[in-house]
């Protein structure tokens, strides 16, 4: 049996803090006039940018945790916590759009006066700091699930706060302040339309779902085709983080089951074909007596019947 691990943990280290201080800094400008100047889709937009910094800093705590080594206790060390915190995140983004969203309701019943200028002014500082923050993670988000969801969260703040300049804009010329709570709502339900992908991608991984990207019928087939006669059981695919892909696998192969240079010929094709960066294979000799006892009736079929079938 042999294994092999590749890490690709990029340092985000500076985008996160330059990304976390300005929204702060803007959250903290945006408050302040939604409040002063009675304008909920200002407080609609600091709230979702309060809560994409506390998204922020749980994506750098947990890039952090997980660039920690292993130990006896946690022998993976703490690389999974890159999965928990999009799903920590994603939770508190709904939360705030909830509560946010049953104030808009009550308002549009009830509409309060707002100053279309300020909203505009405020805004489109806010389009502009959402997105250079965005751009800060544009290049590593089809890598990590983490700067993904920062480089979601921020584009669309900078989607949101475009839409309050034309809020704004709309009451300085018509005068409807319902108009206010009504494209809350609306900034509502984009946000939680895109946070839902989100959430449903890390939720699946935490539950050792197989990554999206990962061609589960490719490594199949390559598997299964590696000698005439070749046969795979116990294959099992999963995060290790939100950039990191184990696999193991039992291969039930002709010929000495010590063969070393087939074992990392396998590990280097997973690696380089499959992406799997964590490859644990487990090379086992034929005929049927030599069984592995995973592979019998009650946990995978085919010993006893002649046949491995994969898992």
């Amino acid at each position: 049996m042999a294994h092999n691990h590749n890490q690709k943990n990029p340092n985000y280290n500076r985008t996160f803090a330059a990304a976390i201080l300005l929204n702060v800094v803007f959250v903290t400008i945006e408050a302040r006039y939604g409040i002063l100047r009675g304008s909920l889709a200002l407080l609609a937009d600091a709230g979702h940018n309060l809560s994409d910094v506390l998204s922020l800093l749980l994506a750098w705590g947990a890039g952090w945790l997980a660039a920690r080594g292993p130990s006896p206790a946690r022998t993976y060390g703490f690389r999974r916590v890159t999965i928990l915190a999009p799903v920590v995140s994603s939770v508190l983004l709904l939360a705030a759009m909830g509560g946010i969203g049953w104030e808009a309701i009550r308002r549009f019943y009830n509409p309060q006066p707002a100053e279309g200028g300020i909203i505009i002014l405020v805004a489109g500082v806010g389009v502009v700091i959402n997105s250079l923050s965005a751009l800060l993670f544009f290049s590593g988000q089809k890598q990590d699930l983490n700067v993904k969801a920062a480089f979601i969260h921020l584009a669309a703040d900078a989607g949101v706060s475009l839409g309050v300049v034309g809020i704004g804009a709309a009451i300085l010329i018509t005068g409807w302040f319902w108009l206010d709570p009504l494209i809350s709502l609306a900034i509502i339900i984009v946000i939680l339309a895109g946070t839902w992908g989100l959430l449903r991608d890390s939720i699946n991984l935490s539950l050792d779902a197989v990554p999206r990207g990962v061609d589960m019928s490719g490594i199949r087939d390559y598997l299964s085709g590696l000698r005439s006669g070749t046969k795979i059981h116990d294959l099992h695919v999963w995060p290790l983080s939100v950039t990191e892909t184990a696999l193991t696998v039992h291969l039930v192969v002709p010929g000495d089951p010590a063969d070393q240079d087939l074992t990392q010929a396998v590990q280097r094709t997973l690696l380089d074909q499959f992406g799997i960066d964590h490859a644990t294979i487990q090379i086992e000799r034929e005929p049927a007596e030599q069984c592995c006892p995973l592979d019998r009736p009650n946990c995978l079929p085919g010993c006893d019947q002649g046949n491995s079938l994969e898992g």
